[in-house]
């Protein structure tokens, strides 16, 4: 395995500029997953790494090695597409076996390999199989065997999961980590599901236009977004964003201090309906929509707009029904005029918003954006 290092990357397409500056550490065995809505540079970045598109400036390493220069099937790089690129005429273990046989490996040493990657994705009852007698979920599993076989020094997968149904997809996350964690191998991932980036990655890089927004653990970027965008991005349903002066009336109530705050954030898992002496908020259910061991509500709050509230068990209120509100105020998220996240000097113990001691935002800080810049 290798570490990746990508310092001031870019990319241009004639006078369009795709990848802007982007410069990231991967350490050795880490997964890494870029995420970001369609067009941010997710998938051209990736195929930089793997020499499939020419890097227009920066320097790419790929262990002691600088790369920028070097073929791609020189890089010590595999890679999954999403489209599985299975030759249709040649049974599943000629598949696998495509790549050693151009290099000119032994048969003795080809058979050891694929025999090994087999038995580690499950597949030694498929090897004489042709790809149009697999399911989705099996072509997939062949194309990673394809890549496993070549021993890689680093595994690339551009959105590997898009063909697959909901119910596949999770399947097929639980492998791809369990196979992380018997190789051991340094992976990135492209996607733009954040839920298969949370669970899946080490770390996440949060791509917006060519650069990165944010880079960190799935739960630090939960829970402490550097900006709007993120914020609204990581965490399904997605954060109820709305002005601060429109909310500021309600938050007041519970002594909740935004001042310097333009944006207040607040997700959907920590609004909870409490009796009406304990609320913070008070609102209107418009729609309630049920999951099985919840419901997600749309509450209309009156001056603040429609927030999304998920309320857990079989009883949730009903459409037209009045609900109460409250909210710890250390899951409160504000943000500046720029969509710069403000963060407390001071956090203080967490409590309940209708509890002592009261969030005190005065005095919070803009964090600045990370990388690409």
């Amino acid at each position: 395995m290798s570490s990746l290092k990508l310092r001031n990357i870019s990319k241009s397409f004639g006078k369009a500029e795709v990848i802007r500056g982007v410069s990231l550490d991967v350490n050795e065995g880490e997964f890494v997953v870029f995420v970001g809505p369609s067009g941010c540079g997710k998938s051209t970045l990736l195929r930089m790494i793997s020499g499939l598109e020419d890097i227009s400036g920066g320097d790419l390493w790929i262990g002691e090695r600088r790369v920028n220069e070097v073929q791609a099937a020189k890089r010590g790089v595999a890679m999954v597409f999403q489209s599985y690129a299975l030759y249709p005429h040649l049974t599943v273990k000629q598949n696998m076996a495509f790549g050693l046989k151009v290099r000119k490996e032994k048969p003795a040493e080809i058979d050891r390999r694929v025999d090994e990657a087999a038995r580690t994705l499950q597949l030694e009852a498929l090897l004489d199989r042709y790809p149009r007698e697999l399911s989705g979920g099996q072509r997939q599993r062949v194309a990673i065997g394809r890549a496993i076989v070549g021993h890689p020094e680093v595994f690339l997968f551009d959105e590997p999961l898009s063909n697959l149904d909901a119910e596949l997809r999770v399947h097929m996350r639980a492998e791809i980590a369990a196979l992380h964690k018997r190789l051991g191998n340094t992976m990135v991932y492209v996607t733009h599901d954040q839920i298969e980036a949370m669970t899946l990655a080490d770390r996440i890089v949060v791509l917006r236009d060519g650069r990165i927004e944010q880079v960190g653990s799935p739960k630090e970027l939960y829970a402490r977004p550097d900006n709007l965008f993120v914020a609204q991005f990581i965490g399904s349903p997605r954060m109820n964003v709305c002005p601060a002066d429109d909310i500021s009336v309600y938050l007041s109530r519970a002594r909740i201090d935004t001042r310097g705050a333009a944006k207040v954030g607040m997700r959907p898992e920590h609004l909870k309906v409490v009796p009406e002496k304990e609320s913070v908020l008070t609102g209107r259910v418009a729609i309630s929509e049920y999951t099985g061991g919840a419901s997600l509500l749309h509450v209309e709050i009156a001056g603040a707009g429609t927030f999304l509230v998920l309320s857990e068990g079989q009883d949730g209120p009903e459409p037209d029904d009045t609900v109460y509100l409250a909210i710890d105020w250390s899951d409160i998220h504000l943000f500046d005029e720029n969509g710069l996240a403000l963060r407390s000097d001071h956090p203080g113990p967490r409590a309940h918003a209708s509890d002592q001691p009261r969030g005190d935002f005065s005095g919070t800080r803009p964090v600045t954006r990370q990388g690409g810049d």
